[in-house]
């Protein structure tokens, strides 16, 4: 049964952003009957480079709705993922097979984000109760007692939308956030981490690479995950060397060629610099006002989990929007959803993450080897691996989320 708005209101919920997370929500509520607008300023997805590595409670999550299956079509499926000496070629391999007792998908999935937006919009664009608007800036948010209230200016023109729930799923510099007056209290790491596309076929070149792999070099890392059609190359540069000029096609290609030294220049499909944050704000819902995704935290790529960790937030956010909207739930609802996802973002995404970023800047040879032997020490147990991928493939922080009770 569809729940209508009320006539005093432009919809049930307005969401502010339309990446994956903004989608996903939609997806979910509207397939619940909700009436939602949804409001992203681009012009249309973007297909710029941005996350690719999905993990298995995300894909399990998204199976009933056909998502998975036709990402599984668009990717490659990952059966290991490695930590890795170089040029040595020393490592110690994680074999994700030994989950599949704890889901339908033990691997991890190298897909590119815009396809899992693409895959999310279609099914938003087939429901009714669902209106999409591409080009239209969220300007201000308000919040009331009786509802929230979004000004949207579309091709010059702004137009006022009164909504039971506003929800912010528009990124780092969230508008919402700062409607709500949040903090996003934490760091920016100094580094700037310039990642690359190439067709070149490193696999031929690299004994048992696998798709996703993190390389410790002679005074760095680097990390290279692929994708259909070509790798991406996360190049973590010197820091005595400004990022202009470690953008320039000699400085890529003298970084391309440590990984594997070749005659010819490699062909540099893409390239964009980007700077890591940790962040995350106090609470994820005022009154009104909720967050989700990076809106509300932000963690280092490294392990692959802040979208996967946006997308669990959208199925935890939608689930208290139905209570509310479809069972007459009190708006404090949304607490449990914050106390359900804001520690698990903190303790789990940003921490995991964290730890994972500062093992990959060791720079000491010999400590490099402790902890390399330290790694091949687990997977050479398997006790020890299953409670390694559990945490690392985010089924532990997942179901500790869904353990805490109301």
């Amino acid at each position: 049964m569809t729940a209508a708005a009320s006539p005093s209101l432009d919809c049930q919920v307005a969401i502010s952003g339309a990446g994956p997370v903004g989608l996903c929500l939609a997806m979910l509520l509207g397939v619940a009957g909700i009436a939602v607008e949804v409001f992203e300023s681009e012009a249309e997805i973007s297909l710029d480079l941005r996350a690719s590595t999905f993990h298995s409670p995300t894909m399990d999550l998204l199976e009933p709705y056909g998502v998975t299956a036709e990402l599984l079509e668009l990717g490659l499926i990952c059966p290991t993922w490695q930590i890795r000496l170089h040029p040595s070629g020393d490592r110690a391999v994680f074999d994700l097979s030994v989950l599949a007792k704890d889901t339908k998908h033990p691997y991890r999935l190298q897909c590119e984000q815009w396809k899992l937006s693409q895959a999310l919009l279609k099914r938003v664009q087939a429901l009714a109760n669902v209106k999409l608007t591409f080009g239209a800036e969220v300007t201000d948010v308000k919040p009331f007692d009786d509802h929230a209230q979004m000004i949207v200016r579309v091709g010059g023109v702004d137009r006022i939308v009164r909504t039971q729930i506003a929800v912010g799923a528009d990124g780092a510099r969230s508008l919402v956030r700062k409607a709500m007056d949040m903090p996003f209290d934490g760091e920016t790491y100094p580094e700037t981490t310039v990642l690359v596309t190439t067709q070149f076929p490193f696999e031929d070149h690299l004994e048992g690479l696998s798709n996703v792999t993190y390389c410790w070099k002679d005074g760095g890392n680097f990390s290279l995950l692929k994708v259909p059609g070509r790798w991406r190359a996360s190049i973590y540069p010197r820091e005595d060397i400004s990022i202009e000029e470690q953008l320039t096609e000699d400085a890529i290609e003298a970084n391309l060629q440590i990984i594997v030294p070749r005659s010819e220049r490699y062909e540099v499909l893409d390239k964009r610099p980007y700077r890591v944050h940790q962040r995350i704000v106090p609470h994820y819902n005022k009154g009104r006002l909720v967050l989700a995704g990076d809106a509300a935290h932000l963690n280092s790529p490294s392990g692959g989990m802040g979208l996967n960790g946006g997308i669990h937030d959208a199925f935890e956010l939608a689930a208290a929007l139905k209570d509310i909207l479809l069972s007459n739930a009190a708006l404090t609802r949304l607490d449990l959803y914050d106390r359900r996802r804001r520690p698990i973002a903190r303790d789990q995404i940003i921490a995991q993450a964290d730890r994972n970023r500062t093992r990959m800047r060791e720079k000491d040879p010999e400590r490099r080897i402790e902890l390399l032997r330290d790694l091949q020490a687990i997977t050479s147990d398997k006790d020890r691996l299953y409670a390694y991928l559990l945490k690392s493939s985010m089924i532990e922080g997942f179901r500790q989320s869904q353990a805490i009770e109301g």
